[in-house]
């Protein structure tokens, strides 16, 4: 049972995964502070400092639920520099590696895969080529099976 779990663990994907999770929880963190320590006190300068100026109640009888809009929009500028970042230093100098290895391995990661009509003509005609060259052991409709067809 520990076997197969270090097995799970172990695997490539599982531990990229866990490496991917723990880099974006602490790049998260940096992004917050750089959002609270300079980005707001920048705007502070240009006049209101917070966002969280955007807060509204909703009351419904006795009760009342605040909604902070504020907090949402500076959670959505988070998440916009932490994807922007992890993209741009991440994403997009991997996909070049991907690309360069395959262009070393003599794939053009430019071409376009070929369409299933394509792939299909393509079959047809190497069955077409090779069916004229030998009809022994082509398929016989009445059968469906390899080989000729003999009654007896």
């Amino acid at each position: 049972m520990l076997q197969g779990f270090k097995e799970f663990i172990m695997r490539g994907n599982v531990v990229d995964l866990a490496v991917g999770v723990v880099i974006g929880s602490a790049f998260a963190t940096v992004v917050t502070a750089l959002t609270d320590n300079f980005i707001a006190p920048l705007l502070a300068l240009l006049g209101d400092p917070e966002v969280g100026g955007l807060a509204f109640q909703l009351r419904a009888g006795d009760e009342a639920t605040t909604i902070d809009l504020g907090a949402f929009i500076s959670a959505l500028i988070n998440f916009l520099l932490v994807a922007a970042v992890i993209y741009f230093l991440v994403v997009m100098p991997m996909n070049k590696v991907a690309a360069a290895q395959k262009r070393r391995q003599g794939i053009d990661p430019e071409a376009e895969d070929p369409t299933e009509t394509e792939l299909l003509s393509e079959i047809r005609d190497l069955l077409a080529t090779n069916g004229a060259a030998t009809t022994r052991g082509s398929i016989a409709p009445e059968t469906g099976l390899g080989g000729t067809h003999r009654s007896e």
